[in-house]
């Protein structure tokens, strides 16, 4: 039987379960590049319930979730920056098994959609995260690199990808 597949945006409702799948989906992505107290750091800084809210409220990210029968297997978000024509994926998250079957591409797919008429995307990977294959395959490329200062003495180390659409 083949698994049903949906996409959707998603809702303050769906907060517990964005929060529920990073907390799947991060040992895997990052625990090979930072230590699991900075994993707990930024999860708790990024994911937590008043985060997520603020994320999609105050700051207008739009999230969608991906199900897979039914049961959530990954969620995005992205949102306009201030220059004109350019959006940003700030997330872009699959659970571990699911992976390489073209749901990160399908869920790129649909913001491509919802972003119709946009000049580009743009997004940052952490330079050592495998998904930087990914992202080239799909047509981004680097357009530099960044280090953050996330608090705690804790820096994200980035690289900025950019896909004209």
């Amino acid at each position: 039987m083949i698994p049903k597949l949906s996409i959707r945006f998603a809702e303050p409702d769906d907060i517990n379960t964005i929060g529920w799948l990073a907390q799947q989906t991060w040992p895997e992505t990052y625990g090979h590049i930072i230590t699991a107290e900075q994993m707990q750091y930024m999860l708790n800084l990024f994911y937590n319930p008043l985060s997520l809210r603020r994320q999609m409220l105050e700051e207008k990210q739009q999230f969608l979730m991906v199900e897979q029968d039914e049961e959530p297997i990954g969620f995005a978000s992205w949102a306009p920056m201030a220059e004109p024509g350019v959006y940003r994926l700030h997330k872009l998250y699959v659970l571990p098994g699911i992976q390489g079957k073209g749901m990160g591409k399908a869920m790129l797919n649909f913001i491509f959609e919802d972003i119709r008429g946009a000049r580009a995307l743009r997004l940052n990977v952490n330079r050592y995260n495998k998904a930087l294959q990914f992202y080239e395959r799909m047509g981004f490329v680097i357009i530099g690199e960044e280090d953050i200062d996330i608090g705690n003495n804790y820096w994200m180390n980035d690289y900025i990808l950019e896909k004209a659409i």
